[in-house]
């Protein structure tokens, strides 16, 4: 059971990545919303209901692994990526799947990732996986509105 949480919580192992883990981690992100567009399965704006099913099933899964991984890797470990598919994805929700608009979803996740502004930071002192996740899901929410604000007026 340990290997799969390992494989969700790492993003199918993204999360070893030596140099830069939150950015592979919303890499495969990209990769797996450009998977589920390219194959009909689901979409971020025709299929909107099954799209946020599986983002609230991913986080519910990825509370759980990270919570089970805490106990050995510490706490909020790096290798922990899950976050930051699920923000790559909250950035993603509503928004027409084209190249440009997933690299500016991308660029405007990293940002709010890293820089943490607007509260973002005060999620990530939540304990446990909830902690982990709301952090990434409040700046996948902050990218997502400012996304959805550049479309509209271009």
């Amino acid at each position: 059971m340990k290997f799969i949480y390992k494989l969700l919580a790492t993003a199918l192992g993204s999360g070893y990545s030596p140099f830069a883990p939150g950015t592979a981690g919303a890499i495969v992100g990209c990769i797996a919303l450009w998977l589920l567009e390219k194959y009909n399965l689901i979409s971020t704006t025709s299929t909107p209901f099954l799209f946020v099913t599986l983002i609230v099933v991913t986080i519910i899964l990825g509370i759980i692994a990270t919570n089970q991984l805490e106990k050995d890797w510490g706490e909020d470990p790096s290798k922990v990526v899950i976050d930051e598919v699920i923000g790559m994805w909250i950035t993603m929700l509503f928004v027409p799947f084209t190249w440009l608009n997933v690299l500016i979803g991308f660029i405007l996740f990293r940002f709010f990732d890293i820089a943490k502004p607007l509260g973002i930071r005060k999620l990530e002192k939540i304990s446990g996986g909830v902690g982990v996740m709301a952090d990434d899901m409040l700046a996948g929410v902050y990218s997502n509105i400012i996304l959805l604000t550049i479309i509209y007026f271009i």
